[in-house]
């Protein structure tokens, strides 16, 4: 989970270079070809199957339309505001995944995790300054790319378990295809021809993006959901770092209270996951 996380900061700053010369569902539908691609040539070098009647379960279903969520807000919210601010926003996602699990799998979360919840949600409120005059919108963005990749984790882990992680990779890439192409439908996009620079930031996304998404799914699809997922948390640091290096970004105090009640209630929520497994 932690390789994965630095790899998605990585894939999100190529991304938000590329964006400053490509439309973004340009960039969608480019960033879903090349990971397709990638899987599907995994796959018949594994001899694996990826049109299998299991992909058109409903668990499948629910989560290609999380996965489009997910991709095209996050996507939008990385190319208009600060990638620290979008990371930070996008560490919410444990603590719905959590919430989730336990209307979803029935995994059991006491008072002292939902009250983490509460707290890191507080965090995510803090950090966006809703009625405020430093408010923005476009930070809204952010919060619903969150909401879906916290659904897509759920349905992830509902999914069939004859699926392995190349079909999942392959169908949550296509996710990206499906995002861009509605998105480019939508606002008229034209398209351009991408030049050396963007064609080399495009192709070092797809690498991270392709290796972060399979550590993820394993992740995911091993162990309890409540116990895995805070450490989703250090893509904060990850995202952050770059952020800064990179797109000379700075950190309000907002940004960095909110962080640190995220920060903290994943923190809770990793502990009393640990000691209830050690409990049992």
């Amino acid at each position: 989970m932690i390789a994965s996380m630095g790899l998605f900061a990585v894939e999100d700053a190529f991304v938000k270079a590329a964006s400053t010369s490509l439309p973004v569902g340009q960039i969608l539908i480019m960033f879903g070809l090349g990971g397709a691609v990638v899987f599907a040539l995994l796959a018949a070098m594994r001899r694996t199957p990826l049109f299998v009647r299991d992909v058109l379960s409903p668990a499948m279903r629910i989560r290609m339309v999380f996965e489009i969520i997910g991709r095209l807000f996050y996507v939008l919210a990385i190319a208009v505001i600060p990638l620290s601010a979008a990371t930070v926003i996008l560490q919410a996602t444990p603590l719905v995944v959590v919430a989730g699990a336990t209307l979803v799998f029935g995994e059991k979360v006491g008072w002292r995790r939902w009250s983490a919840i509460v707290i890191g949600l507080i965090g995510v409120i803090i950090i966006v300054q809703p009625g405020t005059d430093s408010f923005s919108a476009l930070s809204l963005l952010a919060v619903i790319g969150m909401i879906g990749f916290a659904g897509r984790d759920l349905a992830s882990r509902a999914a069939p378990k004859s699926l392995n992680t190349l079909i999942l990779g392959f169908y949550g890439f296509v996710a990206v295809i499906v995002a861009g192409v509605l998105y480019a439908l939508w606002r008229g996009e034209t398209f351009v021809i991408p030049d050396a620079r963007a064609t080399l930031f495009m192709a070092a996304a797809v690498g991270a993006g392709v290796t972060a998404y399979s550590f993820l799914m394993k992740a995911m699809r091993t162990g309890e959901v409540s116990a895995v997922t805070p450490f989703r948390y250090t893509r904060l640091l990850f995202g952050i770092g770059l952020g800064i290096a990179l797109f000379g970004e700075s950190l309000t105090m907002p940004m960095l209270i909110g962080s640190g009640l995220i920060v903290a209630s994943g923190l809770v929520i990793l502990w009393r996951g640990q000691k209830r497994g050690a409990a049992r």
